[in-house]
């Protein structure tokens, strides 16, 4: 990676992580101010920076757009850290909520005071399983009364080859329970190339990331159906990633 395009983006992430990591203790609201544009302006940025410097391409693809209902969950497979700036561009217009391990609600820049200001679900690592569902259950009543997107990824952890990993259906039952809301199914790719220091450096010149909706469902009323969605959706999204790994990073 070159020093201009490291340049850029250390111009970019300081002043805000800076900003948040002294705003978030002493004052809500200010903090929020910060998230908010993070989300807003940041990680729209993060993606112009890298396509000028290094040709590095964004594809969010429009399919399916304009039947997205006006609430609902999003279930996609998971592979970087990256993956939370990619749907923030993604839907820029929703104010979306993931669910996440509550190490990424610390020391992580520009990620960590933005994902605990702004009430994203972040469930302790040694939390026990009865403990998990009361998070995510309070997290549904929260986004259905706030009107946010809830995203969650069923596998559980980032791959670590891009292939699409086994889907854990308790925390999904869980959200579905307690929201009530259809669910929308995306794919994402680009992000496994991107794991550490070693593979940016490798993989982010003329690289991709991609992602797109694939299907809406209804939403589930019982266990057999909210099987039903993981498993078809979990071979939609592997079918989707081979498909996209035929083509070149600056073919949509």
């Amino acid at each position: 990676m070159s020093f201009l395009t490291v340049l850029c983006l250390i111009s970019m992430v300081i002043p805000a992580s800076l900003a948040n990591i002294f705003a978030y203790p002493v004052s809500k609201k200010l903090s929020m101010r910060i998230s908010d544009y993070i989300v807003r302006v940041l990680a729209p940025r993060l993606f112009a920076i890298l396509y000028t410097y290094k040709r590095f391409h964004f594809w969010g693809y429009e399919n399916l757009r304009d039947q997205l209902p006006e609430n609902f969950i999003i279930i996609s497979n998971h592979q970087s850290l990256l993956d939370i700036p990619v749907f923030m561009k993604f839907l820029p217009k929703r104010e979306i909520r993931f669910i996440a391990k509550d190490a990424l609600g610390r020391h992580i820049p520009l990620v960590s005071e933005m994902l605990r200001t702004q009430e994203h679900c972040l469930i302790p690592r040694k939390a026990k399983p009865m403990e998990a569902m009361r998070y995510i259950s309070d997290f549904g009543k929260r986004v259905i009364e706030r009107n946010q997107i809830p995203i969650l990824f069923p596998e559980g952890s980032r791959t670590r080859d891009g292939n699409v990993g086994k889907f854990f259906s308790a925390g999904f039952r869980q959200l579905t329970e307690s929201t009530g809301l259809p669910v929308v199914v995306c794919a994402l790719d680009g992000g496994w190339k991107l794991r550490d220091f070693r593979k940016i450096m490798t993989n982010i010149k003329y690289g991709s990331y991609r992602v797109k909706i694939l299907k809406i469902w209804d939403s589930p009323k019982s266990k057999e159906e909210c099987n039903k969605i993981l498993e078809d959706s979990r071979i939609l999204m592997q079918q989707q990633l081979e498909y996209w790994r035929q083509l070149p990073a600056n073919k949509k």
